[in-house]
């Protein structure tokens, strides 16, 4: 019997606030076991953010950077009435007692809505 993965449709909703009117909210995901902690944020925010990450490079990393730039574009002009990813900054994966990984730096994650198998409002933060 196969079991079809589905999407929380309040997360969902969620994701389509943020992709549609830049809504902003921390959060933690369950993912299969690990906590993922951070700050949603747009698909095209995603993007945009990444593609500065590739902008000072090579020629390679240029490339990549108009490439991400053009997606983010793309994104943000479909009509977001159906959401397949979500998007994080500042986050950190904590898997069973272990420290968060990774642990410094503004991390970008990018993760399917169907996998996520439950999710809180806020954020764990160390002390």
């Amino acid at each position: 019997m196969s079991m079809n993965a589905t999407k929380d449709s309040i997360l969902e909703f969620f994701v389509r606030a943020s992709n549609k009117h830049e809504f902003s909210l921390d959060i933690t995901l369950n993912v299969k076991g690990a906590l993922i902690t951070g700050t949603l944020v747009s698909a095209k925010e995603y993007f945009d953010t990444l593609s500065e990450t590739f902008e000072e490079g090579n020629e390679i990393a240029q490339k990549v950077s108009k490439l991400l730039d053009k997606t983010g574009k793309k994104v943000e002009k479909t009509d977001g009435s159906d959401a397949h990813f979500i998007h994080l900054k500042n986050t950190k994966v904590y898997c069973g007692d272990s420290k968060p990984t990774p642990s410094k730096g503004k991390v970008l994650w990018r993760g399917k809505l169907n996998e996520v198998d439950g999710f809180f409002l806020g954020r764990i933060s160390e002390k």
